[in-house]
């Protein structure tokens, strides 16, 4: 891979890993405009490895939270009168929302990262979720706040982060909707979002470096990888201010309405034969 390619996937990456528009999508597309097989092993790798960049970017940026929510968490497991603080709880509700997608990709990694990177199947997802995603938008009552997060709502929720294994999906789409159908406030599941991208993405791209090292090495390169996750890092740091700060404000319409139209573009060039699935 040529420096160039890397700067602009990891642009990409930056971009939108935390909008509810799927990263996965963003760069399966942009790597097969770019040329490369989308199913080969040392992209599939690529493509997981520099997501380490974008939470990084989360780590840093959110690092007094998450030092309260740790510490919190500590402190409630050696004191059990301290089992009452909101840090506490929310840093069991975190643990107890990574559960699901750990086990499940796990389970399912050879078919996930193989049987599922047809861009047909990237196009329809996009689209469908976007259903979603403007049926919780529609019906968001956001009564409850950060303070009211459970462990059955992380649970829930992280349930549904599963469903972003499919991409075209997105993660952040698939947490902030089942969020806001649990009553939960934008800026509340937009935030949990952030949190519990940390320890899916961080395991993956941790995973990913250990077992296809060789195929890194082989492929892609560790040059140019290297350049895409700090890449990542830079423009998701930036990214993760405005999303809250846009969230704050807005609804989810203008996302939904990119992924339908990407979608749709997509969906049109592969039946016209402009680009091949896979």
């Amino acid at each position: 891979m040529g420096i160039l390619d890397a700067i602009i996937l990891g642009i990409i990456e930056g971009i939108t890993e935390f909008l509810p528009v799927s990263s996965t999508a963003h760069l399966t597309i942009a790597e097969k405009v770019l040329g490369y097989s989308i199913n080969s092993a040392d992209i599939t790798a690529f493509t997981a490895i520099i997501q380490i960049g974008a939470i990084l970017a989360t780590l840093l940026y959110f690092r007094k939270d998450l030092w309260q929510i740790v510490t919190g968490w500590i402190a409630g497991m050696l004191d059990s009168k301290k089992r009452t603080t909101k840090d506490y709880r929310f840093g069991w509700a975190v643990i107890i929302g990574s559960i699901p997608i750990g086990i499940i990709g796990l389970l399912f990694k050879d078919q996930i990262e193989h049987n599922l990177r047809s861009l047909w199947l990237v196009g329809i997802a996009l689209i469908a979720w976007s259903g979603v995603m403007w049926l919780a938008d529609k019906t968001a009552k956001q009564t409850r706040h950060e303070a009211n997060v459970t462990w059955k709502d992380t649970l829930i929720i992280g349930a549904t982060q599963c469903l972003a294994l499919i991409p075209g999906v997105s993660r952040s789409g698939a947490t902030m909707s089942a969020g806001l159908f649990r009553g939960l406030d934008r800026v509340t599941v937009t935030r949990l979002s952030f949190f519990l991208s940390i320890p899916a993405l961080l395991a993956a791209g941790l995973l990913e470096t250990v077992s296809k090292s060789g195929d890194i090495s082989a492929g892609v390169g560790w040059g140019p990888t290297i350049v895409a996750t700090v890449i990542s890092f830079i423009v998701a740091y930036l990214s993760i201010g405005w999303l809250l700060k846009f969230i704050a404000k807005h609804t989810y319409s203008v996302f939904i309405a990119y992924r339908l139209v990407l979608g749709v573009i997509l969906l049109v060039l592969l039946a016209a034969g402009t680009i091949s699935a896979t």
